[in-house]
């Protein structure tokens, strides 16, 4: 890979701080935005007196199959630390089933013969909606259409029961009907497809970047071992639970398994086949870990059983994670940070755990590791082990004190960073935390912008995607929030909206203006962020936002 091309402007004398604030977007209805109701005072100055704009991120922007897809934070770090649109897990898996290419690969084959080989069960796990962000139920009724098709007589579903990607209390919304689409499967007696096992995805199987093994923990006891409350359906199931737990939503409902004479029908055995039918990555490492890893120490998996494992892609391609997948991942090559090391630009990149990865393995092109370990470096604040809304400050201050002692230090040209708050406490749907989280980032954004004026640096302030800024169900004719039950349906997903971006120099060096071009979405961060350090952006980039106009 080539360096970038230096330009006339050298840069500004401190760093280039870019703040992405995740799940802060611009709302269209004023009753549910926590972002609109929350007091913003450096937000609202940076709209006034920085170059100011909004960028798409959901949907064809940011390489999801539709617009009426909404963004994520993993394919909104990929699309900002790209710098161009490219075709994500949703899609890959739709264009490989629509052509029958996942059905023709190896690893499929190779589930197909072990089910027949040893007259064993196929088991499919994972998040069980259409939210379109981990996965879609569309892609799990292909695969057991073509099991059937191709002979395997026994199947078992374990549900992840989301109400976060989409409404809070659905599960039975889907339950229903898929209950329906197996007996269809079923009928004649040919098959056995059965849903096994299931509980809420924040509180079973699907953690993410190590914060907490025993939702793993929880999730291989219920899937593998069919240890926890019996039931004879999923319909049953979670009837009784949401009675147990009066106002729980489906993300975390407690696990349960389907039984019949007080045995489970769906215990994961030897010679067993496993496919994690999620596309995404970040809440699919660790259970593939569980199954695949003999080093794992983190909870106690005997008796572990000898299965064929497959994930729905490859979730981390350095560490090779799964061995086996169906759909080959995006691969991202030429982003940003290699761009910058290759040009000599030294970077720091800093979050929480929460969102670590997002700043560090998903900004980077889905690859785990640095470019240059000499010119990189990465700070990880570990975040806390509590629901999000009893604390929806987070780690913002511990973020910011690290940002703010790099700003001082001047040793990093590129700092980078996630604050979490508005995505994170944004998927609890408790408003009022939400407007505190919302708050809490206006605050650290304000201590980071006095230190980019003292030091002469440059702040770049975005998002990867909306969420904060819708947090009820609207009515879409009248857009009147709708009420459930005689109270305010709450959401807890991501929203379709735009997102904030504001660049602002408090020297005046740069002699910025808005570019010309128009609705440009979250990919064009990157051309703006190389060119304001004083290079010309690959062409194949998406336009910045801004112009240079320094002569210097």
């Amino acid at each position: 890979m080539q360096a970038l091309k230096k330009t006339n402007f050298k840069g500004p004398k401190g760093p280039l701080v870019l703040v992405i604030m995740d799940g802060v977007g611009i709302g269209q209805y004023e009753e549910g935005d926590a972002v609109q109701s929350a007091l913003t005072p450096t937000l609202d100055w940076l709209k006034a007196n920085a170059v100011a704009t909004q960028l798409k991120a959901h949907g064809t922007a940011v390489g999801l199959p539709s617009d009426e897809d909404m963004g994520n934070s993993e394919v909104g770090h990929n699309a900002i630390g790209s710098g161009r649109v490219l075709s994500q897990g949703a899609l890959l898996v739709n264009e490989a089933i629509a052509s029958g290419a996942m059905f023709r690969g190896e690893v499929w084959k190779s589930q197909i013969a072990n089910a027949l080989q040893f007259r064993s069960t196929l088991h499919f796990l994972g998040l069980f909606s259409d939210g379109n962000v981990h996965s879609h139920m569309d892609h799990l009724k292909a695969m057991l259409r073509q099991a059937k098709a191709e002979g395997v007589k026994s199947a078992r579903v374990h549900i992840l029961l989301d109400g976060r990607d989409v409404s809070e209390t659905s599960a039975l919304e889907y339950v229903a009907p898929f209950e329906q689409f197996l007996a269809e499967l079923n009928a004649g007696h040919s098959v056995d497809y059965r849903i096994a096992s299931g509980g809420g995805r924040m509180n079973i199987t699907m953690d993410r970047y190590n914060a907490n093994w025993d939702m793993v923990k929880r999730g291989w006891d219920t899937h593998v071992r069919g240890i926890g409350p019996q039931f004879a359906s999923a319909r049953e199931a979670i009837e009784a639970l949401r009675k147990a737990t009066p106002g729980v939503i489906d993300q975390d409902l407690p696990p349960f398994i389907i039984a019949e004479k007080g045995q489970p029908i769906g215990k994961i055995t030897d010679n067993d086949g496993v496919i994690f039918f999620n596309f995404r990555g970040d809440r699919s490492i660790e259970i593939t870990r569980a199954f695949e890893d003999d080093t794992v120490t983190e909870f106690d998996r005997s008796p572990r059983p000898k299965v064929l494992f497959a994930g729905m892609m490859q979730y981390d391609g350095d560490l090779k994670l799964p061995k086996r997948f169906l759909v080959n991942p995006p691969a991202i090559a030429n982003t940003m940070s290699e761009y910058l090391v290759k040009s000599g630009v030294t970077q720091l990149a800093i979050s929480e755990t929460q969102k670590f990865g997002h700043v560090t393995y998903f900004f980077n092109g889905n690859r785990s590791g640095k470019f240059d370990e000499s010119l990189e470096d990465y700070i990880e604040i570990p975040s806390d082990i509590l629901p999000f809304e009893q604390r929806p400050w987070m780690k913002a201050a511990e973020i910011t004190d690290a940002v703010l002692k790099a700003i001082r230090d001047n040793t990093h040209r590129f700092i980078r960073l996630n604050f979490p708050n508005g995505d994170m406490v944004g998927h609890t749907g408790v408003y009022q935390a939400t407007e505190i989280a919302v708050e809490c980032v206006d605050l650290c954004l304000g201590r980071i912008l006095a230190a980019v004026q003292k030091a002469g640096g440059i702040l770049v302030v975005s998002a990867d995607h909306g969420n904060a800024d819708d947090m009820y169900e609207h009515d879409k004719k009248t857009g009147k929030p709708k009420v459930e039950n005689g109270r305010i349906k709450v959401k807890t997903s991501h929203s379709l909206n735009p997102v904030p971006a504001y660049v602002y120099d408090p020297s005046g060096t740069a002699r910025l203006k808005l570019g010309a071009h128009q609705g440009l979405g979250i990919s064009s961060l990157a051309a703006t962020c190389i060119k304001l350090l004083g290079f010309t952006p690959p062409e194949d980039y998406d336009p910045a936002i801004v112009e240079v106009l320094s002569a210097e």
